[in-house]
């Protein structure tokens, strides 16, 4: 379909929706009528919904009403930059461009559309400096790298509008705060810059409108809501045995066979998983109940290689593969019309991150999402009821804002002043623009930018960290190795350091943290990108590998797997407990637990909403202390390490601690006397802050942190593509800046800001003082059982983890299950 000047713009799109079946939603003209206006704003509404369209027929209607007569328009001239779209992961590029390339080729436009990642290919990035094309889709880090040239500037401060997708993913972290500072530039660049972000699945809708648009935004902001609620359909898997005493080890590869039957039915499926290792394992499990559909079935993580992950979304799209196994790195913004199931595998922890998922499914306005969810253990049962409350009721999890990262200023410090230079006071009232930094003082701005041209007050000696300097009345960056350096390491993501898996003859498999294979030995066998391989050897930053036979000596463990509970999760978690208290079981998943709510009851509680359950018991290995918050497994370590100090302070005795989602144990040769305990304070809000900076080792932990920070400010970085630095030399380096600032520059903002990022992002410390709160002011229930109980159990077998290996673990727990099993069996009657 081509345009006709007989049409109208508005005509125009409506025959292009009309021509691929759609019509447009009542929500998607309001954005468009708001961008006419020059209007900003947020369209929040459910995974595929069509918030894509909303955003992009604005820019497009816009340039058709300035340029209504196609005979003047030429392809082989396209426009220059207009639409900047911003993607939270660089895997989402391609996919986004093929999304926006429809409308474009279906109304004939002659604009350009490219992608610029870290992903792209050299040339398209020279070409790009050149010339930028009408639209280009980017990430944080990609958009950050282009301010760093100064020849940019001037088609930069052409933009017309950033359309930011995903924006709740990029929200309370450091990309997103990176994503601010760069929106803030474009603003100066360009005063009229239209703001669009795209958001589904979030509670603080407001926070997340004004972290996008700034605190001085000149043009009125709106939040367009869509489609908030699809037509949805939640089930569960449910085993046909129920364990009475669970436990979240086996990471429930006992249900492959279920899922495997429920694929069956279907004809494509995304099968979600919570970490890469356990999409290994399960893919590998899947195989081997149907080795028929080796080749129909893929697997997905963001630490495979970019060409094994495009062969999958690839295979999704065009309907040769039955099936993927995947972890997050398919929960945004890829389309697949085709999935008619979402199988999730596991808690996922949180109601909006369960929403999401299933909206991957049946990704259209109108279609039904269907997500079957498959628990790894029993009590997950009760986590998914929660979860589908909570949906109802809206309840759906915010996203925390942080305050002020001085790392990701300090770089963005030096991004300015590479790309032509800064001037402090314009700077300074661009950067407090942003909600992030709005309540940043003199002192702070002087501080850090004191930090980018001397070093600070103790590295200033060292001209190696003089990398911003004072001309006249701006500051430049003239080194040309200062440029470089801060070109290649530009961002905010900071994980352990990982290596290339490669074949000795043949591709790139992926990566793989250096922390797992430095305890590999060579010879040994690991699963990675759903085949096993074993090492060859690992040289030059690279791990050479080659296929092997037999069982797999191990399964790679990525950082920040494990997500915690979400406090909205929490709370209604607590609700579902209180109703099968008070005998109420509602949906098949509360029904399906009531044998082991009985002999929770039996032996020990259930709490209401307004009790927290204590249980000790006498077991052969000491005495166990069980307390039951149902917070989160982020807060209950905060509060186990609390917990064992204060107690250890008041009464001698030594503890070994383990925590779960649900609740705490601490184990001691000695019973302790808890009802003293509790009259004595232990549970109380007094200075907690002191008490946890006591009871961990906190100096180690906000060391931990800030190697991150000390990555992102510039003072240490990976070193050159190909001669990169191992996880050991960037530990030792940041770990003496630590040591230098503490004992010489004890004022130090970025030692400050590690320890505070420590409070509040590991140890959740607000969440951690509300749920001392709420404990202090409710009754606890004290119970002493004879035997553990089904709530006690998971906590056990975490504890008993430390000290056996995994196979005579598993024997081990079979044993305790079954004697407690009888047990059951035994006081029912």
């Amino acid at each position: 379909m081509h345009s006709t000047p007989t049409l109208s713009p508005t005509q125009q799109v409506d025959s292009y929706f009309e021509s691929i079946g759609w019509k447009p939603f009542r929500f998607q003209r309001s954005v468009w009528r708001s961008y006419q206006k020059g209007e900003s704003g947020l369209i929040h509404s459910a995974t595929g919904t069509g918030k894509t369209l909303a955003a992009w027929m604005g820019p497009i209607l816009s340039w058709l009403k300035q340029n209504s007569d196609p005979t003047r328009w030429n392809p082989k001239r396209p426009p220059p930059v207009r639409v900047l779209w911003v993607t939270p992961l660089r895997a989402l590029a391609g996919d986004t461009e093929s999304s926006l390339r429809g409308p474009l080729d279906g109304l004939g436009l002659p604009w350009s559309l490219e992608s610029r990642t870290g992903d792209s290919k050299a040339g398209a990035k020279a070409r790009q400096l050149k010339r930028l094309p009408t639209a280009l889709v980017t990430t944080p880090e990609s958009l950050s790298l282009m301010l760093t040239h100064e020849r940019l500037l001037p088609q930069l401060a052409g933009v017309e509008a950033v359309i930011v997708d995903e924006w709740h993913e990029l929200l309370g972290t450091k990309r997103g705060i990176q994503t601010e500072l760069a929106l803030a530039r474009l603003r100066r660049l360009n005063p009229h810059l239209r703001t669009w972000g795209l958001s589904a699945t979030l509670g603080n809708l407001e926070e997340a409108r004004d972290s996008l648009l700034g605190v001085a935004s000149t043009t009125p902001a709106r939040i367009v809501e869509g489609y908030k609620k699809k037509r949805m359909k939640l089930e569960s898997i449910i085993p046909s045995r129920v364990d009475r005493f669970p436990w979240s080890g086996h990471i429930g590869t006992k249900m492959v066979p279920q899922v495997a039957e429920r694929l069956e039915q279907v004809t494509s499926a995304l099968v979600f998983a919570n970490t890469r290792s356990q999409t290994e394992i399960w893919y590998q499990h899947l195989l081997k109940q149907r080795p028929d559909w080796a080749g129909k079935i893929a697997l997905h993580h963001g630490s495979l290689d970019t060409s094994v992950r495009r062969w999958v979304e690839d295979g999704l799209k065009d309907g040769t593969l039955h099936a993927v196994v995947c972890t997050s790195s398919l929960d945004l913004g890829v389309d697949f019309t085709a999935v008619d199931l979402v199988l999730q595998i596991g808690s996922p922890k949180g109601a909006a991150r369960l929403l999401q998922r299933a909206g991957r499914s049946g990704h259209q306005p109108d279609a039904e999402s269907r997500l079957a969810f498959v628990p790894t253990n029993a009590i997950e049962l009760i986590e998914l009821a929660a979860a589908q409350d909570a949906i109802r009721k809206g309840h759906l999890e915010s996203r925390p804002l942080m305050n002020k990262p001085l790392d990701v200023l300090a770089q963005h410090l030096v991004t300015i002043a590479i790309g032509g230079g800064f001037d402090s006071e314009s700077l300074l009232e661009e950067v407090r623009s942003c909600r992030a930094y709005e309540t940043l003082t003199d002192a702070e701005w002087r501080w850090v930018l004191d930090f980018v041209v001397h070093g600070g007050s103790s590295l200033s000696a060292y001209p190696d960290f003089h990398r911003v300097e004072r001309d006249s009345d701006r500051y430049v960056v003239k080194q040309r190795r200062t440029m470089t350096m801060h070109r290649m390491n530009i961002g905010t993501i900071v994980s352990d350091a990982s290596m290339k898996v490669k074949y000795l003859k043949g591709g790139t498999l992926g990566s793989v943290e250096e922390s797992f294979l430095s305890k590999l030995n060579e010879g040994e066998r690991f699963l990675f990108a759903g085949k096993l391989v074993s090492l060859v050897r690992v040289k030059d930053n690279v791990a050479y590998v080659k296929r092997a036979k037999g069982q797999p000596d191990s399964v790679p463990r990525w950082m920040g797997g494990r997500m915690p509970l979400s406090s909205e999760l929490s709370a209604e978690l607590r609700l579902k407990l209180q109703e099968a208290a008070e005998g109420k079981l509602v949906g098949r998943e509360m029904r399906a637990l009531k044998p082991l709510f009985e002999i929770q009851e039996r032996w020990s509680a259930l709490p209401m909403t307004n009790q927290v359950l204590i249980e000790q018991i006498k077991t052969r290995n000491g005495h166990q202390l069980f307390v039951f918050p149902f917070e989160g497994r982020l807060v209950h370590e905060g509060m186990a390490a609390v917990l064992a100090y204060r107690i250890s302070q008041r009464q001698k005795t030594t503890f070994s601690l383990a925590c779960n989602d649900y609740g705490v144990v601490l184990q001691s040769p000695h019973p302790v006397e808890i009802d003293r305990m509790v009259d004595e304070g232990v549970f109380a809000t007094g200075d907690l802050v002191g008490d946890i900076l006591s009871s961990m080792n906190s100096t180690e932990m906000a060391k931990r942190q800030f190697r991150q920070i000390a990555r992102v400010a510039g003072l240490i970085h990976p070193g050159y593509p190909g001669q990169r630095k191992s996880t050991s030399h960037v530990q030792a380096s940041s770990n003496l800046f630590f040591d230098v600032f503490q004992e010489y520059d004890a004022g130090n903002l970025l030692l400050e800001q590690a320890r505070r990022e420590v409070l509040e992002y590991q140890l959740e410390s607000t969440r951690l003082a509300a749920a001392f709160s709420r404990i202090e002011n409710s009754e606890l229930l004290l119970r002493k059982p004879a035997k553990v109980t089904p709530l006690a159990f998971p906590l056990l077998v975490d504890k008993l983890r430390e000290r056996i290996s995994s196979e005579s673990l598993a024997e081990r727990i079979a044993r305790m299950q079954k004697q407690l099993e009888k047990a059951a069996d035994e006081t029912a009657g």
